[in-house]
């Protein structure tokens, strides 16, 4: 069985978090979050919301922080999300998201 997990990368996004890890609750099998360097709350948003949260120190480089991301998936696959947007609608964006993973 082919398994999903939903992975962001995120920074000072207390205010938007919550809205984007609800939208895609349910759409993967786990959610990871990996956090360079926060100063706000938003590791107790992820947390709250029922993700594994990790830590990684920015260092300029997009490429590094998606390949750390990787590294603590658990699944078969992985979906990184853009924690400023979110699912809209019931149906909306889960079958793109799901025809986008199929094999």
């Amino acid at each position: 069985m082919t398994t999903l997990t939903i992975s962001l990368i995120v920074r000072n996004e207390e205010q938007s978090l919550g809205r984007c890890l609800d939208s895609v609750q349910g759409l993967g099998d786990e959610i990871v979050v990996v956090d360079t360097g926060s100063t706000d709350g938003t590791r107790e948003v992820a947390a709250g919301r029922g993700a594994r949260v990790f830590d990684f120190p920015w260092c300029d480089d997009f490429a590094a922080a998606r390949n750390e991301t990787l590294r603590f998936d658990s699944d078969d696959r992985t979906r990184l999300q853009n924690s400023r947007r979110r699912r809209r609608g019931s149906h909306s964006g889960g079958h793109k998201l799901a025809r986008s993973l199929s094999p």
